[in-house]
């Protein structure tokens, strides 16, 4: 049984985490299948937009705990074996957003600790009714440091500090509201209503999107002066594309495009 699924539909590639009776833990193999199938992915032009889900009774459970548990026993008591899972763990986040397609997470169940990091990390989400968001390490004593980074990237600073330091679930609703998912829909439309929105990314032109993907997360990090002159320069090559030259002139005449990419 593989450990993460890959299935495609048209412009759209569903990777489905497949460990269900360990929730979907991001355990060794999990994190190294997310992250060959992310860079594999990102170098298909034929693919427009990315879901990640999961199979079973949640999205994701974070870290494999037996796995972490059992990296003690080196002579190190496990210090190579954390820094290198952290590391690993950060590099496949990093490059959700650094690939040129957007990527959508489908959240069911629960999205706890590494899980909830996923969810934030991705550049949009949709979540069912009853889903419930934590990064609850600091329950067992291991504060979620690195979960913390795109959580608080996503959600106001005095939300996310609330959440890590009280290891208290947040139901989805309130996730909306902070800004963690796009929407909450029924359980049962679910997975629809996740492709029906990747089938819109998918359906623009992959050449803005991919300029426009790289472009917002580069100028949320500057000031906005920077920011400004950094997006005027990419708007001035995204003009100069043929593609987006022709969408202008389609939209003035009423058309359809017809785009070569």
């Amino acid at each position: 049984m593989a450990i993460l699924e890959r299935h495609d539909k048209g412009a759209v590639t569903r990777l489905v985490m497949n460990a269900p009776e360990r929730l979907n833990a991001l355990s060794d193999e999990m994190l190294a299948g997310l992250h060959a199938s992310l860079d594999e992915i990102a170098n298909d032009r034929s693919v427009r937009a990315v879901i990640i889900s999961g199979n079973g009774k949640a999205f994701c459970a974070g870290h494999d705990l037996k796995q972490m548990t059992a990296g003690r026993e080196a002579e190190d008591g496990g210090r190579a074996y954390f820094k290198d899972l952290f590391d690993r763990c950060a590099a496949m986040m990093a490059r959700v957003q650094s690939m040129p397609q957007p990527v959508i997470a489908q959240v069911h169940g629960i999205a706890t600790a590494a899980g909830c990091q996923l969810v934030a990390t991705c550049d949009m989400a949709i979540a069912a009714q009853g889903t419930k968001f934590g990064v609850n390490g600091v329950n067992i004593g291991l504060f979620c440091s690195t979960p913390m980074v795109a959580l608080s990237r996503s959600i106001g600073r005095k939300q996310a500090f609330e959440m890590l330091t009280t290891g208290a679930f947040i139901e989805s609703e309130r996730a909306e509201t902070l800004g963690l998912i796009n929407r909450v829909v029924a359980h049962e439309t679910l997975e629809n209503e996740t492709m029906a929105l990747a089938d819109t990314v998918a359906s623009k032109l992959g050449t803005a999107v991919k300029i426009g993907k790289e472009a917002f997360y580069s100028q949320v990090e500057m000031n906005v002066a920077d920011a400004y002159a950094y997006t005027g320069d990419v708007m001035v090559e995204n003009m100069l594309d043929r593609d987006t030259s022709e969408g202008i002139a389609a939209f003035l005449e009423k058309r359809d495009p017809t785009w070569e990419q």
